[in-house]
């Protein structure tokens, strides 16, 4: 069997064009498809979200993005939506980061703080003298959280990573 491809990620924001700015202009994603609004409706769309969310979510508004490789960030803003109590629960089953790889990442970091987001801890060295190999975790402006990489996966974590 062979592996599959990571098609896309959903995110669930506050302010979806707050968002779609950040997403564009701090992190450098391209815009697919600007903020859209689907009401639950008898629609293709409507119908598939009411399948999805079960009846009574009423309204979104949607937006589509991709990196520079071609995964995609679906933003959504829901009709009554709230902060979780708390955005990093690790504990609990199921997603909790996601990942985006950028050579600089300090830079990176610098801008997503500038632009209102947060650095959760010092940015740290997998191999610290060996390899240049770095990682921070951080927050976006919305409490969304995910995890900055220097170089990619597969470097990090190849066999002989940990020896």
């Amino acid at each position: 069997m062979t592996p599959r491809i990571f098609s896309h990620i959903g995110l669930s924001v506050p302010d979806l064009d707050a968002a779609v700015k950040f997403y564009s202009e701090i992190m450098g994603f391209y815009v697919l498809m600007q903020p859209s609004e689907v009401t639950e409706d008898d629609t293709a769309i409507g119908v598939m979200c009411t399948d999805v969310f079960g009846p009574g979510w009423e309204r979104l508004r949607i937006a589509h993005l991709s990196t520079g490789d071609g995964i995609g960030i679906e933003l959504f803003e829901f009709a009554g939506n709230h902060a979780p109590e708390d955005n990093f629960a690790y504990r609990r089953h199921g997603t909790f980061h996601f990942a985006i790889q950028d050579p600089d990442l300090e830079g990176l970091l610098e801008r997503i703080v500038a632009a209102g987001g947060k650095q959760r801890m010092p940015v740290r060295e997998y191999f610290p003298g060996e390899k240049p190999y770095r990682m921070v975790y951080v927050e976006d402006p919305f409490g969304n959280v995910f995890e900055l990489y220097s170089h990619s996966y597969e470097l990090t974590y190849s066999a002989g990573a940990y020896a």
